[in-house]
């Protein structure tokens, strides 16, 4: 436990003292390196700025992050496919893209909230699908801001928090909430 509480204010002081670069840094990294455990530095975000600004901080960074991926992945998809994949696979890979391109832009955003939902493959398959940028940007700005305050708010294990019933209540509330706001987006703007 010690070791852990200096790893923390290690990690708080180095995002403090580095100032906002770091943090943000920190953030769009994970975006193209998935491994990198998006819930910890969002906790840390929030433990060096405080609960609010942390929050706001990690969601445009995680937004932009998101968004480079997918741009990356539009514009680098049809080099790739014809370079490295076979006409068998590109067919199977064409298909599955055109079935997420057709997702609708409140089941995109409820996927996107799901904490556990893997950002990078979503980002990557955005792009290779070719999903129009409009939807892809609101579905990440509105999903991502219920994700990032989920980490945010349970700082914590993912067991504690699971049996924990105002942190489960908490996380139907944001996915419920994210999917009313999207269906509602999605109405105003004619999205689907």
């Amino acid at each position: 436990m010690e070791l852990v509480n200096e790893f923390i204010n290690y990690s708080t002081d180095l995002i403090i003292n580095g100032g906002l670069i770091i943090g943000i840094a920190l953030i769009i990294l994970e975006s193209f390196v998935p491994i990198l455990p998006l819930g910890v530095m969002v906790a840390l975000i929030t433990n060096a700025y405080g609960l609010f600004l942390g929050i706001i901080i990690s969601w445009l960074a995680n937004c932009t992050g998101c968004y480079l991926v997918y741009l990356s992945s539009y514009h680098l998809s049809e080099n790739i496919m014809n370079k490295f994949l076979s006409v068998k696979t590109k067919e199977k890979i064409e298909k599955n893209t055109n079935k997420f391109q057709k997702i609708s832009l409140p089941n995109l955003v409820a996927i996107i909230t799901l904490p556990f939902t893997p950002s990078f493959a979503i980002n990557l398959l955005a792009g290779f699908s070719k999903m129009n940028k409009k939807k892809y940007i609101i579905a990440i700005g509105i999903g991502k801001i219920f994700m990032i305050s989920f980490w945010a708010y349970i700082g914590k294990s993912f067991i504690e928090s699971m049996s924990d019933l105002k942190t489960i209540i908490a996380i139907i509330v944001m996915l419920v909430l994210a999917y009313i706001i999207s269906k509602i987006v999605s109405k105003k703007i004619d999205i689907e």
